[in-house]
């Protein structure tokens, strides 16, 4: 079928870069060179054993795969307990609501606000899913410059006027992925009353307050006062319970939203899968001793990586937080993808290209924690011996 057949939304999404780094990967490996693969947030870490049980305990009972039509009360108690414990925030259960990870979640959620001609302001850079939420409910997505001469922290008061009055929210993220920076309590201040001065709904993806590198633990956007009165926030147990392929996810906060939410996603699915739901109930009840372990090790990776780039001539910022380290590209190639392109060819190391987070990404490239420190030494080693990084 030719282009016609399909909608204009459809055409215009094109495979970028993402394309062309997977064939350039599968053309080193059918060569036989090693690769390296710092491209992908999946992490490498498995999930605690008492959750795989719950979860293998609840597959192997018939009734657990029926239509779910509804959070478990359990459910929803787990994640009220987890947000007293962890972030000091008193949450209602008609605040809560379960999804399929915040991607889904983000990507429908548009709905609920927008009208086709309304705005939503994202990030730029940001991850992409962020304005796919307005293109998918057919809003006029704008973007929100943040910078790293400002700290990578949206200056409020330069969005202009006019597209103020037709914002419908805002989406912010911190630690914040690519450019893995902690946002300061000042701001979460600022915001919220800039959010109620405009009449604007904020929605804070908050996927990475577990894997933080300073001394204070991650914090949520609902511990700020006055957040619940204009937004909701998204708390995955993706990064911090190592479950991306579960797929779960909350929205919790403001209990008009999450009501309206509900009501959409009522439409269109049928509830959490329960043994999801179950093994859920065990991440959020059980001990959490092993994600400060992990994020102990994020961070072993995190110093290991940069420190040792540092030493090889690339200027690289330990990461502040976020699974991830964000740095700019050395000089004398033409664009992000151009230097990952060449850095793979001649080392085998695979990072994604600043450029696929926004246009103000150009100029950077993301690497994952993915791998060991053993790993991340063999990485640094290849990348020494290639000479792209002696400086002169």
């Amino acid at each position: 079928m030719d282009s016609s057949h399909f909608s204009k939304m459809i055409n215009d999404f094109k495979p970028g870069i993402f394309g062309a780094l997977n064939e350039k990967k599968e053309e080193l490996l059918r060569a036989g060179k090693k690769v390296y693969n710092l491209s992908v947030g999946t992490p490498d870490f498995e999930p605690a054993p008492h959750v795989m049980k719950a979860m293998q305990d609840a597959c192997g009972k018939p009734e657990n795969y029926k239509y779910s039509l509804a959070d478990l009360p359990e459910l929803l108690e787990a994640v009220k307990n987890r947000y007293e414990k962890r972030f000091g925030v008193h949450l209602e259960t008609d605040e809560i609501m379960s999804v399929y990870g915040s991607q889904e979640a983000m990507a429908h959620i548009g709905m609920v606000f927008c009208d086709p001609g309304d705005v939503i302001l994202v990030p730029n850079p940001g991850y992409p899913m962020f304005e796919m939420s307005g293109i998918m409910a057919k809003a006029e997505v704008r973007y929100y410059e943040i910078r790293e001469e400002n700290g990578y922290l949206p200056d409020l008061d330069s969005i202009p006027e006019e597209v103020l009055k037709r914002t419908k929210y805002m989406i912010v993220s911190y630690p914040l992925n690519p450019v893995c920076v902690c946002a300061p309590d000042d701001f979460y201040v600022r915001l919220i009353a800039f959010a109620k001065k405009h009449d604007i709904v904020i929605l804070h993806d908050n996927a990475y307050s577990d894997i933080t590198f300073a001394d204070r633990p991650g914090r949520s956007f609902l511990a700020y006062e006055g957040a619940k009165d204009v937004g909701v926030e998204f708390y995955s147990l993706s990064k911090s319970y190592n479950l991306t392929g579960a797929r779960i996810s909350f929205v919790v906060g403001n209990r008009d939203i999450v009501s309206r939410f509900r009501l959409l996603r009522s439409q269109i699915d049928y509830g959490i899968f329960y043994p999801v739901q179950l093994a859920a109930i065990a991440a959020l009840n059980g001990p959490d001793d092993f994600i400060e372990r992990q994020r102990e090790e994020y961070g072993r990776r995190n110093r290991a990586l940069c420190g040792g780039l540092r030493k090889i001539g690339w200027n690289v910022p330990d990461s502040q937080g976020t699974m991830f380290v964000w740095v700019r590209i050395p000089e004398g190639y033409e664009s992000s993808a151009d230097f990952c392109i060449k850095l793979m060819e001649k080392t085998g190391v695979i990072v994604t290209p600043g450029s696929a987070f926004g246009s103000n990404g150009e100029g950077y490239v993301r690497m994952a924690l993915v791998v060991d420190t053993d790993t991340i030494r063999e990485i640094l080693d290849v990348l020494e011996k290639s000479g792209m990084f002696l400086q002169g």
